[in-house]
Parts: structure tokens; sequence; C-alpha cells
């Protein structure tokens, strides 16, 4: 009577955790696998679209406004070493310029 009792205790144990184990790695495959749309981006790469600054208050050797390419996010600051040499810093911002740039401001020294 007590093999009987142990035996069907075991199998009912090995049977219960035989699902808990299927559920777990149907689960973990099923997150390794979302389906995503065609076209989109995963949610794992995060891609920064690249904007062009204005760097406000520079200027070229011509004469004309220094436009800076750039995929950071704003609130970054950059360095720039103008036609002199000089190093000045800017920092990106999201203020959108009449001409579509984006305004990079000067950092106080």
């Amino acid at each position: 009577m007590l093999t009987d009792v142990l035996t069907g205790w075991t199998a009912e144990t090995l049977g219960g955790l035989t699902l808990l184990a299927g559920a777990a790695v149907w689960g973990w495959l099923r997150r390794r696998r979302t389906p995503v749309a065609p076209g989109a981006t995963p949610a794992t790469a995060t891609v920064w679209q690249v904007r062009t600054y204005t760097l406000l208050g520079a200027r070229a050797a011509d004469g004309q406004p220094v436009h800076w390419p750039s995929s950071r996010p704003a609130g970054i600051r950059i360095t720039w070493s103008g036609p002199t040499g000089k190093r000045e810093q800017f920092e990106l911002t999201d203020a959108v310029l009449p001409d579509g740039t984006y305004a990079a401001e000067r950092v106080s020294v």
C-alpha cells in the first residue's frame, strides 16, 4: 500500500514539474521570437534621426553659418574648432530655426 502511494505521488509530481518546465520554455521561446511588422524597427535597436544643427554665433572661414550634422540627442555638448583654431563648445537643442535646421547654442565659458 505504501508503495502504491509513493509511486502515485512520484508520478503526479514528475508530471506537474514536466508541465511547469514546458510552460516556462514555451514562454521563453515566445518572448524571444516576437513577430515584428514589416518595416518596423525592433524595440532593442534605437535609431536616432540625423539632424542638421546651426551653430549659433559661429561663422565658417567664408562667413557662412556653420551647419553640423549629428544623430546625438538634444542636450549633448559638442566641440567645434573654428577657422582660427579656437575650440568652442555648443549644446544641441530641440529648437527649430526658420531654415529647418535645429539650433546649437554656444556654451558660455
